[in-house]
């Protein structure tokens, strides 16, 4: 049991590539947590995936012992968090598990937009900030600039600021000696009932879910039996301990303290992020505050490529699941890709990392159809449907009205370019709400948009809009009624319903043109004619021709009456009449994938 007064528990937030896990191994490096032939670059990412993206996608936990200069020994719990948006409510209970937090900002960005909604999400927490400016080894570093920022968003001076090379080791004494003195311990009552908080958890194929916790109030021992609040699940722990890259083992966690608990709980669906841990035998009269149920915002339907591999999909998901709760799946059938299933996810990120997962570590050669945000669709009758398939919408005489996500947008750009993201957010249907000028260079911009709009290419053309200088971070914030309509695509007559998407009515008639002209370049010519066509119910709105291949059947005629030319090319147009009829278009995933990257116009 460690004294309370010496336990420090702090998180390291940054924009994504901003050198959160360059820092952490820093400060690794210098408490001596690791040994030299441990150490390697972003040793919190575990993942190559994390690795190379230079993001973090799985939380991570880890415990630092740091000595200063009179001898006194602290105990610094690391709880490191995802660095993306998809993953905004996992940061903020791993920031609710700290009483710190480093917010780091990289001298040659300056503050950008995930910068600012972290720390917004810290001061809700009520944590102490420490400011840092990182990579101040970069020829161009703007170091002053930075410091303007972070004096103006968080009104702190010069001296508070904290300069660091997470690189080079530069600073990083200066950090450890700041969450000392800046960062208060740890408060909670040792002997009051069990109150610990799960921040995350892993899965482990031998003892089941790995439930990463800070305990808030009591302790939590060998053999004790505990009560998850939501689920009601009652368990007993096996082994409990804290964490440095590895799992030590110890006999209890107290108030305070950071660590795990095994209990034989089978799946992490079980260990909820944001759950309480009680005691079963004198459970506290009121959980932790903050837990809510992560649902996801963003589907797809995932076909494998060869249709024996189905069974193989499933077992990867649900292998995919042992480790991702936040992954939903259901088998679904299509008409032109066979059997698969439908994912969702928390965003766009989120789907790629498991399409590359899939791909990764199972080797699945899979397909992926055009994503989907979840509508709610208000009948005649009243009933609200949910629709996350565009195949699954009601009829259009029993629709009352569609409603869509809108979410909350934030774009923090050099003020040069505000013109250009003006635009482009009113063209993604997007309602403008501020402008605030964080220096007198880069503004911060408001909007209220739809998902469906953020989802196509938005990020894409927002970085070629700016010149590659914006970034931009949302959250939910309501549902409303929108004008939307759903849009087929039909090849020769019958529905592709992979690529059947809903849109807003104004933008029908241009998406369903570029849809069409584009699947004309990608699908292959056949030896009939194909005809693609986009429709809105029974209404064509665009109409390409794919030509199709011809022989010379005319070639063998040396001579001889014209009648014996015709015969040939009138039976050649009977024969591709039948092959029309009953030939199959082979659509290539090209054509899926197209469709992310599509500009209506």
């Amino acid at each position: 049991m460690t004294d309370q007064n010496l336990i420090r528990n702090f998180s390291i937030i940054a924009h994504i590539d901003h050198g959160k896990s360059t820092l952490a191994d820093r400060l690794l490096e210098r408490t001596g947590t690791l040994a030299a032939n441990q150490m390697q670059d972003q040793v919190l990412d575990s993942m190559d995936l994390e690795r190379e993206r230079g993001i973090t996608i799985k939380a991570h936990a880890i415990r630092m012992n740091y000595r200063t200069k009179d001898g006194t020994s602290y105990a610094l719990n690391l709880i490191d968090t995802p660095g993306h948006v998809d993953f905004s409510y996992e940061v903020s209970r791993s920031l609710a598990a700290c009483e710190g937090a480093l917010l780091v900002v990289d001298a040659a960005q300056g503050v950008e937009a995930q910068t600012v909604s972290n720390l917004y999400q810290a001061i809700e927490a009520d944590l102490e900030i420490i400011p840092i400016i990182n990579k101040i080894d970069l020829p161009s570093a703007q170091i002053d600039m930075v410091r303007g920022q972070l004096r103006d968003m968080m009104g702190v001076t010069d001296d508070e600021i904290l300069l660091v090379s997470a690189k080079t080791g530069e600073g990083v004494d200066r950090v450890l000696e700041g969450i000392v003195e800046r960062i208060p311990p740890p408060s909670g009552e040792p002997d009051a009932p069990l109150r610990a908080l799960i921040f995350d958890s892993v899965y482990d194929p031998y003892h089941g879910a790995v439930v990463y916790v800070r305990v808030v109030d009591g302790r939590i021992a060998r053999g004790r039996k505990v009560r998850l609040a939501v689920t009601r699940a009652v368990h007993q722990v096996e082994e409990v301990g804290f964490l440095r890259l590895d799992r030590v083992p110890a006999d209890s966690l107290s108030a305070g303290e950071v660590g795990y608990l095994i209990g034989n709980i089978r799946t992490i669906s079980e260990a909820r992020v944001g759950d309480t841990v009680m005691d079963d035998a004198r459970p506290a009269e009121k959980p932790l505050k903050g837990y809510r149920e992560v649902k996801p915002m963003l589907f797809a339907g995932i076909y494998p490529v060869d249709a024996d591999e189905y069974a193989g999909l499933r077992d990867a998901l649900e292998r995919l699941k042992l480790n991702d709760a936040s992954l939903v799946y259901e088998p679904e059938s299509s008409l032109a890709l066979g059997f698969g299933f439908r994912c969702g996810f928390l965003g766009l990120l989120h789907m790629e990392i498991v399409q590359e997962r899939l791909d990764r570590e199972f080797s699945m050669d899979i397909i992926t159809t055009v994503p989907n945000v979840r509508y709610r669709v208000v009948t005649t009758s009243g009933e609200a449907v949910w629709v996350d398939n565009p195949s699954k919408l009601p009829d259009p005489a029993q629709i009352e009205r569609i409603e869509e996500p809108y979410f909350d947008v934030q774009i923090v750009t050099p003020a040069d370019f505000i013109g250009a993201v003006m635009k482009l957010g009113m063209e993604r249907r997007g309602d403008y709400r501020t402008t605030e000028y964080l220096s007198t260079t880069t503004v911060d911009i408001r909007f209220v948009m739809p998902l469906s709009e953020i989802v196509f290419d938005f990020y894409d053309r927002l970085k070629s809009s700016t010149r590659g200088y914006a970034s931009f971070d949302y959250g939910f914030a309501e549902y409303r009624p929108s004008k939307l309509v759903k849009l087929d695509v039909l090849i020769n007559g019958d529905p592709l319903d992979a690529l059947g998407v809903i849109v807003h009515a104004d933008k029908a008639f241009p998406w369903g043109r570029s849809l069409c002209r584009k699947l004309k370049e990608l699908i292959p010519r056949q030896l009939f004619e194909v005809v693609v066509q986009a429709a809105i119910g029974r209404k064509v709105i665009a109409r390409e021709v794919v030509r199709p291949l011809r022989k010379d059947v005319t070639a063998k005629c040396y001579g001889g009456d014209i009648t014996r030319k015709r015969k040939l090319l009138e039976k050649q147009r009977e024969g591709k009449k039948r092959m029309k009829q009953v030939g199959s278009v082979e659509i290539p995933q090209e054509a899926f994938l197209a469709v992310l990257q599509m500009e209506p116009t």
